[in-house]
């Protein structure tokens, strides 16, 4: 399989050890799908990557074949109840980090402690949290990166273009509005399936009146 089609992995950036059968299952998912990936990654250990817009269950099962492909060891959050039964070792094995509700400080504090603890982490986030058109993003990614120290890296599903768009690295100000402007200006092209825009609705009636 080609393996210019796919960035190089920077070595400061966490990646898979072993795990063959799923890297190479990885490799076949992608390589069928007929998705390609624009953009370098850049060479941070930490940070926190957002992907939108989410508008199809494609966009997480090629999402993952491509990281697997890459050979990138990207960490996600779940409820805590996805890690029990017996599941919290599969789970973690993919990634996973259960979410620690009784935790006063909540996901934030804790995401921020794993940060301040790894040698290098990239975790990965969805702003909408559903395929469907949202009002506003879910901002708990910024309060992470904000806490922790750590830059955005925004990727961009293009559906339309069938291809991952990996933008360059953002280090939240502390003005979070500011800082929403700014990842919504990277988004702003690109559509997801049916078209649906990258924006949350109230951006883009905010821009509709002319609101800055």
């Amino acid at each position: 399989m080609n393996e210019a089609r796919y960035p190089i992995l920077p070595p400061e950036v966490p990646q898979l050890r072993g795990q063959r059968v799923l890297r190479w299952l990885g490799h076949l998912i992608y390589w069928l799908s007929g998705w390609r990936i624009r953009g370098e990654f850049p060479p941070v250990a930490k940070a926190v990557a957002i992907a939108a817009p989410h508008s199809s269950n494609w966009d997480g099962i090629i999402g993952i074949s491509c990281a697997y492909a890459l050979g990138l060891r990207a960490a996600w959050m779940g409820k805590d109840s996805l890690f029990k039964f017996g599941l919290g070792g599969i789970m973690r094995a993919f990634g996973g980090i259960a979410t620690d509700r009784s935790n006063r400080s909540g996901a934030v504090g804790q995401m921020s402690r794993l940060f301040a603890e790894a040698s290098n982490m990239w975790l990965v986030l969805a702003p909408e949290g559903t395929r469907k058109p949202v009002r506003k993003w879910r901002t708990g990614f910024w309060h992470i990166a904000q806490e922790a120290g750590v830059p955005l890296v925004p990727i961009a599903i293009d559906f339309e273009a069938r291809c991952f768009v990996i933008g360059p690295p953002y280090q939240p100000t502390g003005d979070k509005a500011r800082d929403l402007a700014a990842l919504y200006e990277f988004y702003r092209p690109f559509r997801g399936k049916g078209g649906k825009s990258a924006l949350p609705l109230e951006r883009l009636e905010a821009e509709a009146q002319g609101t800055p």
